[in-house]
């Protein structure tokens, strides 16, 4: 099983392969990527990689809920979820590599 890749490993990965960028405007262009997306999440909008996939909110209502200890009625707030939807290639690809293995 492939171990997981935390954010510096990703941006290390991707300044190796790019020849002629050095390692700073790699880690600049990742952060600001991740910012964009953040932001555009946190304005209800949706972020769409073609090929990847996309990036949108599932809103919950507010809701009574119920303390498992006590079995008190508590207030649950509204919350908007992050959600992720896979494109049909990333689908594929993660299909075709779990079927040959």
């Amino acid at each position: 099983m492939q171990q997981a890749i935390n954010k510096s490993e990703f941006i290390s990965n991707l300044s190796a392969n790019c020849e002629n960028i050095t390692d700073t405007v790699v880690d600049d262009a990742v952060r600001e990527i991740l910012n964009l997306m953040t932001h555009t999440l946190a304005n209800d909008g949706r972020v769409e990689v073609r090929g990847f996939g996309s990036f949108c909110l599932h809103h919950r209502r507010a809701r009574m809920g119920r303390n498992p200890k006590t079995g008190e009625s508590v207030p649950v707030p509204a919350k908007a979820i992050p959600h992720f939807k896979p494109g049909k290639a990333l689908r594929e690809a993660v299909n075709d590599k779990v079927a040959n293995n």
